[in-house]
C-alpha cells in the first residue's frame, strides 16, 4: 500500500475521519498532511504509546544504528525508558540549540545528558533553524551506522522530521520533505527517505510525553507555550512571600528568601504578585527544591532556584511537576 509522503500514514480514499485520507488516492500526500501545510490546520488523531512501542521494538530487532531525538529545552525525566525497548547503539542528538543562551557552552549541554542513564556510542548537538553542526552530524550518523538504514526516534515535538528535512534539503537530490507542525503525533507511521545510496533515514512517530502541558493545548496556546527564538531568562528575587503567574497555566507559591529564574517562552505572559490569588478549584503540589536545582514544569519550561526551597504549585492542567539538577 501507498505511503502518504509527509506523515507516513498509508492512503486511503474511503473514509475521511481515518488517517491516510485523500480525495485523489494518486497523489502522495494526505488530506491532513495537505491541510497543515498549506492552511497550518491541524486535525487530531488520537494515538497511544502502545503504537510507537511496537514500531520500536520492531526497530530493536535490526540492531541498526538508532539517532535519538531529545529537545534540549524540553529535556524530561522519562527520557531513560528509551532503554527499556532500544539495544540498538544509540547516537544521542540534542536539537533547538538555538532556544538556550549562547553564553551556554555545548560541551556543558552535552555532559548534562550523562545524568540520564542513556547508553549512546557518541552526541551530537545541533539547531534546525540554525543549520548549525548538520556536517558534524552527518559524519557521525555515518560514522556509526552499522547498514544503510539508521532509525529517527525521540518524543513527539522534539524536532525529528524538521530535523530530517534539512538533511534532504542539505546533502540529498530528492525531492521529498516531511510534515511538521507544533502538534503532538504529526508523523503517524515510519516514513522512510533516501539520503543517498548509503544512506535511509527511517521518520518514526514521536512517543507521548505522559502528563506534558502540550497534550491538552490547541494549535494557538502551543504558539504561546513552544518557544521560537532564543529564551530570555527573567530573574527575581523574592524579598517577601509572592505569587509567579505564568500566564493562564500555572501559579507558584514562593516563600521570601527566594532567588528564582524562569526559562520560558518570550510569548508568555509572567506577572509577580505581592499578595495572595483565587485558586479554588486548581491542582496543587507542594515540592521541595534543593539548592542549585530547577523545578520542571513538563511541557511549559523551567525555573531554577539558587537556595533550597518549598514551593507550591497551582495548575488546572495535569502537568508533571518534578525537580532535577540545574541545566544552566
Amino acid at each position: 500500500m501507498k505511503k502518504c509522503e509527509g506523515c507516513g500514514a498509508y492512503l486511503q480514499d474511503e473514509d475521511p475521519n481515518k488517517e491516510g485520507f485523500t480525495k485523489n488516492i494518486s497523489k502522495n500526500l494526505c488530506e491532513r498532511c495537505f491541510r497543515i501545510r498549506n492552511y497550518s490546520e491541524y486535525k487530531v488523531v488520537v494515538k497511544d504509546n502502545d503504537d510507537y512501542i511496537k514500531i520500536l521494538k520492531e526497530i530493536n530487532q535490526t540492531r541498526d544504528l538508532v539517532v535519538f531525538v531529545v529537545d534540549v529545552f524540553l529535556l524530561n525525566h522519562g527520557l531513560e525508558m528509551i532503554q527499556k525497548y532500544l539495544t540498538n547503539p544509540i547516537l544521542l542528538v540534542l536539537t533547538k540549540r538555538d532556544l538556550l543562551p549562547l553564553s551556554v557552552k555545548d560541551e556543558k549541554l552535552l555532559s548534562y545528558m550523562d545524568n540520564y542513564n542513556i547508553k549512546v556510542v557518541d552526541k551530537e548537538i545541533i539547531s534546525s533553524y540554525k543549520n548549525y553542526n548538520f556536517d558534524a552530524l552527518l559524519y557521525k550518523i555515518k560514522k556509526y551506522q552499522i547498514s544503510k538504514m539508521v532509525y529517527v526516534v525521540g518524543f513527539t515535538n522534539a524536532g525529528k522530521s524538521t530535523m530530517i528535512n534539512k538533511l534532504l534539503y542539505h546533502y540529498s537530490n530528492e525531492d521529498t520533505k516531511l510534515t511538521t507542525s507544533l502538534m503532538p503525533s504529526t508523523t503517524l507511521n515510519r516514513l522512510e527517505v533516501t539520503l543517498d545510496e548509503t544512506l535511509t533515514l527511517v521518520d518514526t512517530p514521536g512517543l507521548l510525553i505522559k502528563n506534558s502541558l502540550m497534550n491538552y493545548l490547541d494549535g494557538n496556546k502551543l504558539n504561546k507555550v513552544l518557544p521560537k527564538k532564543e529564551i530570555k531568562p527573567i530573574t527575581y528575587q523574592i524579598k517577601s512571600n509572592q505569587w509567579i503567574v505564568i500566564d493562564d497555566f500555572c501559579m507558584l507559591e514562593v516563600p521570601k528568601g527566594n532567588d528564582l529564574t524562569l526559562y520560558l517562552s518570550g510569548a508568555l505572559n509572567v506577572n509577580r504578585y505581592y499578595e495572595g490569588i483565587e485558586v479554588e478549584g486548581l491542582k496543587n503540589k507542594r515540592i521541595k527544591i534543593k539548592k542549585d536545582h530547577d523545578l520542571v514544569l513538563e511541557g511549559l519550561g523551567f525555573i531554577h532556584f539558587k537556595e533550597e526551597t518549598s514551593v507550591t504549585v497551582y495548575t488546572k492542567y495535569d502537568m508533571d511537576i518534578y525537580t532535577r539538577k540545574k541545566l544552566i
